[in-house]
């Protein structure tokens, strides 16, 4: 199975901008989507955005035009760019991988540990 790391998260101002990264490793060929979902506290886990190997990509409503999803297949990473952030994308946030080329739904096999991002009034 693959394994994800993601890296990347951590505090910042509303307003302001991070870059997460995933990095996968394992079986190098089995992810034909990949994503990104969210975990605040208290509410469930939501889907953020995802990515097919082929560049389809899904977003949750809350963050179109804020954010962007986008993977370098060469590389084995897939990249989650978050402009504008508001306190509310507050959350712990997981990579995972799916074996289908689908991305709505994404359908996860694998999942990353998570990383904190959290955002300040």
């Amino acid at each position: 199975q693959v394994q994800l790391v993601e890296s990347g998260g951590g505090l910042v101002q509303a307003g302001g901008s991070l870059r997460l990264s995933c990095a996968a490793s394992g079986s190098a060929f089995s992810s034909q989507a990949m994503g990104w979902y969210r975990q605040a506290p208290g509410k469930e886990r939501e889907l953020v955005a995802a990515i097919t190997n082929g560049g389809s990509t899904n977003y949750a409503d809350s963050v179109k035009g804020r954010f962007t999803i986008s993977r370098d297949i060469a590389k084995n990473t897939v990249y989650l760019q978050m402009n504008s952030l508001k306190p509310e994308d507050t959350a712990v946030y997981y990579c995972a991988a799916s074996r289908r080329p689908v991305v709505a739904p994404l359908l996860p096999v694998s999942w990353g540990q998570g990383t904190q991002v959290t955002v300040s009034s």
